[in-house]
């Protein structure tokens, strides 16, 4: 199996460390770049060409759920999963609008959780 590679973005420096710490103790999961605002996202996401964006919903100038839709939009989009504290049906609102392959609050996510999705999306 080929590693995942895996950008995160969040502008709340425990969270990112978390969600870091996620992903390196998942197997087959490699932390590729990290970003705090959208605009730094794009840029890092064309850069590195990750596999899956950890992607905060709520970010300062322009949202996840725009930045969501703009990778899902773009020449062989990455899988994108979108964080944030709302809750689900709130989150099932943001991956319709976003185009986003899911939704997970913050509080649930884990590397247990991360492999089962990923299995999902890759199979």
């Amino acid at each position: 199996m080929d590693v995942v590679r895996v950008l995160l973005v969040d502008d709340q420096a425990t969270f990112m460390h978390a969600l870091a710490s996620v992903v390196g103790e998942t197997a087959g999961f490699t932390v590729v770049g990290e970003a705090a605002t959208g605009e730094e996202c794009l840029r890092l996401a064309s850069e590195v060409g990750p596999d899956l964006v950890l992607l905060d919903v709520n970010l300062p100038v322009m949202d996840g759920v725009e930045v969501a839709r703009r990778l899902r939009g773009g020449e062989a989009p990455p899988v994108v999963v979108l964080l944030s504290t709302y809750d689900e049906d709130v989150g099932e609102r943001f991956v319709a609008e976003s185009g986003a392959n899911a939704y997970v609050t913050k509080s649930a996510f884990a590397s247990d959780l991360l492999a089962q999705m990923w299995a999902r999306w890759a199979g």
